[in-house]
């Protein structure tokens, strides 16, 4: 079997590296191709000897889907014998899924297309003149991922003509993103439950407005105000300064640059519960990093992580953009603490790039069996 990924976000995302390397180990037979619209430093990322990165449209291209787009097809099947291959994996509905689909149009190959929070969140809902293409991408489909139960139904119910929906449906599969090794091979043991005098919340990723940091420190003001001696750190990347000066201006708030994984594990041990709330959110490797410390999570209704556990089995999801929900479910976090935090180490195998890579290789040989 020999799969052909293709995938415009990788250069940006080297965290695929993770699942590529994986498919080599196991055997599988594998190119990737990266359609970009400008270089990348080859001393800089190394995106392994089964990648090629063709710089084959310009920045501007973008902003004209179908030009774009006719550029990279060309560029693919001047790169590849598509014939050789026994499946497309396209990592995104729109821009990689629309290759697969011409792909399959002139060869007869069978893809796999996941949907990605750009697909959900900016194609189907901004560029209205391209919705029909999506669906028709999807009903062409042989499998569709998506990260979450949350996406499926959103896409589904929203986008789906009624009378695809049950077809369509038939062929989604949820697997999840997964993190990496450093974050299993130093799990710790469950935590012990924080006394009420002293919670500490954490958070780690870019500060702005779509994070929803600002929320959470109402949440915390309103745990205050219930008793509750909280702290909250956040650790990351600045993208929006007006965000930062009104959070580090707060007497519990403490913030810390962003940190390479060896230092950031030390910050989540030495705190209690990972809060992220965030308005939109395609997954968020985050979470399962910090269920390894067994933190227990607090995520957002509706976004990437949220199907991934049962309500209360890892941590609660609420509506990001009420304080007052954070915080109730961060003391129903805190009244069960222990077993969460139980639950936290040990139900996060399921983010193990071995499973989700063996979790692919079953949809792959079920694809190919059936032609």
């Amino acid at each position: 079997m020999r799969i052909l990924h293709i995938n415009s976000y990788y250069g940006g995302g080297l965290f695929y590296k993770h699942l590529y390397d994986q498919q080599q180990r196991e055997g599988l037979e594998i190119d990737v191709y990266v359609p970009a619209s400008k270089a990348v430093n080859p001393s800089n990322v190394d995106l392994g000897d089964y990648t090629i990165h063709s710089v084959n449209h310009r920045k501007y291209d973008r902003y004209f889907f179908h030009l774009k787009h006719r550029k990279i097809l060309k560029d693919v099947q001047d790169k590849f014998h598509i014939h050789n291959y026994s499946l497309v994996h396209a990592h995104s509905l729109f821009s990689n899924g629309y290759i697969a689909l011409k792909l399959k149009k002139e060869f007869g190959i069978p893809y796999m297309v996941a949907i990605r929070n750009t697909d959900v969140n900016y194609f189907f809902n901004y560029m209205i003149h391209l919705r029909k293409l999506g669906v028709e991408i999807l009903k062409e489909a042989d499998r569709i991922i998506c990260l979450s139960e949350p996406y499926k139904h959103t896409v589904i119910e929203t986008y789906v003509p009624e009378h695809l929906r049950c077809k369509i449906s038939r062929k989604v599969r949820v697997i999840p993103n997964g993190i990496d090794d450093f974050w299993f091979e130093n799990r710790i043991d469950a935590k012990e439950a924080p006394s009420k005098d002293h919670v500490k919340l954490v958070y780690a990723g870019a500060v702005n407005k779509r994070k929803n940091v600002l929320t959470t420190a109402k949440a915390v003001e309103l745990l205050q105000k219930r008793g509750y001696q909280v702290t909250f750190t956040l650790v990351g990347r600045v993208e929006d300064r007006g965000v930062h000066q009104k959070l580090t201006a707060l007497p519990y708030v403490h913030y810390i640059e962003p940190k390479p994984k060896e230092e950031l594990l030390h910050i989540y041990r030495a705190n209690d519960i990972f809060v992220m709330p965030s308005i939109l959110e395609t997954f968020g490797l985050v979470y399962p990093e910090a269920m390894s410390q067994g933190l227990p999570v607090l995520y957002s209704k509706g976004q990437g992580f949220d199907g991934q556990f049962d309500e209360g089995v890892v941590g609660y999801s609420v509506t990001p953009t009420s304080a007052e929900e954070i915080a109730d479910r961060i003391q129903d976090i805190l009244a069960n603490f222990e077993v969460l935090s139980n639950h936290c180490v040990n139900k996060v195998d399921q983010f193990r790039w071995s499973r989700i890579s063996e979790a692919y290789h079953e949809q792959y040989s079920q694809i190919v069996g059936l032609f």
